[in-house]
Order: C-alpha cells, then sequence, then structure tokens
C-alpha cells in the first residue's frame, strides 16, 4: 500500500470528511476512475483488512465508509440534472448485502457517461427491485454482491429481473466478482464486472448487451 492509500485511510478512519474531500481534490491531475481505483477503493480495502485482523473494530470500519460515502456524494453526484444520453440504469445490491461503495463508484462512472441512473443502494428486497424496474424499465440493472452466503439469492435476483418486459441487460460486480467465477450463478447474458476498468472499459464501448466477463 502506498503512502497516499495510508494517508486517506486515516482520514476516513478518523471519520475527517473533509480532510478526505480536500486530499481527493488536490488530485486533480486523476480521472474519476484513477480516484477510484488508485485511492478510495484501495484505502477501504485497507480498512477492511485492518477489520479482519482485529486491528480496529466494527465502529470504526462504519465510520471510515460512512466518511467515505459522504465523500463520495460530495465529489461525484450520481444523478446530474440532464442525462446526454437516453439510456438508463438503476444499481442495488441484493437483500442482506449491504457493502455498497463499490455499486456507487460504478454508478457514478455511469452519470459521468451521460446515463439517466437511480442508486438504490444496499439491501433491497426482490420485490422491491422488480417493481421500481418494471415502473422505471431500464435498459441496464446492475448488481453487487461482496458475501459468499448472499450468492444463492443472487440467482433469484438475475432469474425475476431478467424476466422483466424491459428485458434489462444484467451487470454484476462486487468484491466477489474479482475473485471468483461467478458465471454458475449468472444467466448466459449476464455481464460479469471483475473490476473497476472492466465497467469503465464496458461501458464506453456501450455494448449495453455485453457479455458473459468482461476485464482488461
Amino acid at each position: 500500500m502506498n503512502k497516499e492509500v495510508h494517508e486517506l485511510a486515516g482520514y476516513l478512519l478518523e471519520g475527517d470528511a473533509l480532510a478526505s474531500i480536500d486530499f481527493v481534490k488536490g488530485k486533480q491531475e486523476l480521472t474519476t476512475l484513477e480516484v477510484f481505483d488508485q485511492l478510495l477503493t484501495p484505502a477501504m480495502q485497507y480498512v477492511g483488512e485492518l477489520w479482519e485482523s482485529n486491528k480496529i473494530t466494527v465502529a470504526d470500519e462504519h465510520l471510515a465508509t460512512g466518511t467515505c460515502d459522504f465523500v463520495l456524494s460530495s465529489l461525484f453526484p450520481w444523478q446530474k440534472e440532464h442525462s446526454s444520453t437516453n439510456k438508463k440504469a438503476m444499481f442495488l445490491c441484493p437483500e442482506g448485502e449491504r457493502h455498497y461503495l463499490g455499486l456507487k463508484m460504478v454508478s457514478s462512472l455511469f452519470v459521468e457517461a451521460g446515463w439517466s441512473v437511480r442508486l438504490f443502494g444496499s439491501d433491497l428486497p426482490l420485490e422491491s427491485a422488480w417493481k421500481a424496474a418494471e415502473r422505471w424499465q431500464p435498459d441496464v440493472i446492475g448488481l453487487s454482491v461482496a458475501i459468499v452466503y448472499h450468492l444463492p439469492l443472487l440467482q433469484d435476483y438475475i432469474q425475476r429481473l431478467s424476466g422483466l418486459s424491459s428485458q434489462p441487460s444484467i451487470i454484476l460486480g462486487g468484491r466477489l466478482a474479482g475473485m471468483y467465477d461467478l458465471q454458475s450463478y449468472c444467466s448466459e447474458k449476464t455481464v460479469i464486472f471483475q473490476d473497476l476498468h472492466a465497467a469503465h472499459l464496458w461501458l464506453h464501448t456501450q455494448k449495453v448487451e455485453g457479455e458473459p466477463n468482461v476485464s482488461l
């Protein structure tokens, strides 16, 4: 872990949102993707490692997560007043899944590319997700999963949402997508993003139908 990531992680663990924002603003040479990939993601991964090794408490981890969320909302709002395309995407975590920061980062990349975005965040019941999607009829539905025991439920979400009348493309990301082959839990048309770079690549090739796996 480099010095910059360690410094940012320190601000997040202290709950110092202003210092975190100033730190990120000071990296004007970086693109949005680079800020997410080189700073915020590794900083939060470091926080997770500290928690897993019992070097910080769950309260510390929650404080860092909340602070990171505030930074994302302050610097990278997930919805513009007017989208520049006619494409729509909604993002959510399955019921019980509370790790949503990566999902929020991907949402911001879609907004930056001109999509109309609805971010439902963590822990959304399937029936509620289905009703929201049936009303809004998005072109893409993005799911995120970080905990292994949520994988069986993920199958239900993908199967049900794939059957919507609007026939949206289903995309999947999250910590597990970068660690394991999740294709057996998905439909043949589900696009799996193994990292933020893969999401960025797919987004800018504008392959709404996509392919089973995307990575660099």
